[in-house]
């Protein structure tokens, strides 16, 4: 019997060398032609890739769809390799890998990066990158097609603009870093200009900023028309087409212009939007006039001000200590405030649309909120502001979209007119108890507006112009100097609607 146990080893070693037909199905190598791969994607695409830049990696996944393994004489490029494609096969990078074995009823994944050279394109259109990705297995011959649309751009690296620089339209303009615009210079940006930032990057003005600032048009302006100046993140991939934060935004320092302007202009994704920074409250303060723009998801999620590292909330217009005029614009999906001014300063804003739904956020703090003081600030240095809100639309996601932090102390400064307001807050027809009473001066309260599209009642694009059933339609009181809305369509003489959009019956 003791022998029994080192005897059943003995034959089973035998028996794995003497009997093949024992190793796994999975293992056994096909050479038959009619084994033949199977792909997750006959095309690894890359959408628009700025030269010079890297593009993120494509999975690739190639499957064996055979009982046994099949082994893959060479994978390689048609063409040269890293013009402009790169390959990761399994986990080892290089131009090509020979003898690849795949098991039966496996997988292998092959990594595609891109990186385009510049481009000789007529007036700097996209253009298209096209190469192979061979596969060479038991004689046949199988090809995934690999594309990539390149642009050619104007980069700037953490730069020092020249003064009076103008950003022409012919080209992207891509920033890594920053760029500053210095004291007492001006960056004019052309009509339909598009800035991409990276992670992190934004514009930084201690002068002037002037965006748009001649355009005039004669006829309608679309959200998809060609004259808008944009701002966006520079990962183009469609997945990060709606997600807030992917760079910082613009900021205007203590002692930069007064005159800065931005006009028919789409800011998006970013932490903010437009930001005055002066927490020192330094005099004169700066102050930005805004015109038909539009803020959509901002989120600030760790914004941090001051070297204190004190970390404060993101907002389409965030003003520490600034004036803004605004007219003819909307804010939606702002994750923290659609505009929030602190410390001070005069704000302006008619014709404006606040629709901040935040399906992304669970955001608490009112989308108008106004204060005396830096919530980052101990003891506050108290400055009271001046609000004048007129013909706009403040709506959104929660019951209170507006608040007057401290108002007793500047309750003669607050001009809320024949606007339609979401507020619990503010229901009097007086003021009282140190808070001002909205429920008057032709303000329509707790009425929803009725948007067209929003995320409550729909999904995909939405639409903040108002619906034919409106309850907000015609309440807007004209003003001389503001004829057209957003769109650049003509208002109503007599009645106009309220908010950015005037109401156009299809």
């Amino acid at each position: 019997m003791r022998y029994f146990f080192p005897l059943l080893l003995l034959l089973s070693m035998l028996a794995s060398v003497l009997l093949p037909g024992c190793e796994p199905k999975e293992e056994l190598v096909t050479t038959d032609g009619s084994a033949r791969l199977a792909f997750s994607a006959d095309t690894v695409k890359f959408d628009t890739v700025f030269v010079q830049t890297r593009t993120v990696s494509k999975r690739l996944w190639v499957y064996n769809r055979n009982k046994q393994a099949v082994r893959v004489d060479e994978i390689r490029l048609t063409g040269p390799y890293g013009q402009p494609y790169k390959l990761i096969i399994d986990g080892d990078s290089g131009a090509a890998r020979q003898n690849v074995l795949i098991r039966g009823r496996d997988s292998l994944l092959v990594l595609v990066k891109a990186t385009l050279n510049v481009n000789a394109q007529p007036d700097n259109r996209p253009f298209l990158t096209e190469d192979q990705l061979l596969f060479r297995t038991n004689g046949n011959e199988q090809r995934v097609k690999l594309l990539a649309f390149g642009q050619n751009a104007y980069f700037h690296f953490s730069e020092q603009l020249p003064c009076n620089t103008v950003w022409r339209n012919d080209k992207p303009h891509v920033i890594y870093g920053g760029v500053l615009v210095g004291p007492g210079c001006t960056l004019t940006i052309e009509e339909g200009t598009r800035v991409y930032c990276h992670a992190g990057a934004g514009v930084v003005v201690q002068g002037r900023l002037l965006i748009n600032p001649t355009l005039q048009p004669t006829d309608e302006v679309k959200p998809e028309d060609r004259r808008l100046v944009r701002f966006q993140g520079d990962r183009l991939e469609g997945f990060y087409s709606d997600i807030p934060g992917q760079w910082a935004g613009i900021q205007f320092d203590p002692g930069s212009s007064r005159q800065s302007v931005v006009r028919f202009c789409e800011i998006k994704n970013s932490s903010f939007g437009l930001l005055v920074y002066n927490p020192d409250a330094q005099t004169p303060f700066p102050k930005v006039t805004v015109e038909n723009a539009v803020f959509r998801n901002i989120s600030g999620a760790g914004l941090t001000f001051a070297s204190g590292g004190q970390s404060f909330d993101g907002g389409g217009i965030l003003s520490f200590s600034g004036d803004f005029d605004v007219r003819n614009s909307l804010f939606t999906n702002c994750g923290e405030y659609a505009l929030g001014g602190f410390q001070g300063g005069s704000y302006n804003l008619q014709y404006c649309t606040f629709a901040n739904y935040t399906p992304q956020f669970q955001r608490k703090t009112a989308s108008l909120t106004f204060s005396d003081g830096l919530p980052v600030r101990v003891p506050p240095r108290q400055i009271s502001p001046v609000i004048s809100l007129e013909n706009c639309i403040v709506w959104g996601s929660i019951v209170d979209e507006l608040f007057f932090n401290n108002s007793s102390r500047y309750l003669a400064q607050i001009s809320v007119k024949n606007s339609v307001l979401r507020t619990q807050e503010y229901l009097g027809a007086a003021d009282s108890g140190g808070k001002p009473g909205l429920a008057r001066a032709g303000n329509l309260l707790n009425t929803d507006p009725k948007f067209r599209r929003t995320p409550e009642t729909a999904s995909g694009r939405y639409d903040y112009r108002l619906d034919t059933l409106s309850p907000a339609s015609n309440r807007a009181v004209p003003l001389p100097l503001l004829p057209r809305d957003l769109r650049n369509l003509s208002r109503s003489s007599s009645a106009p609607d309220p908010g950015a959009y005037e109401r156009v019956n299809p």
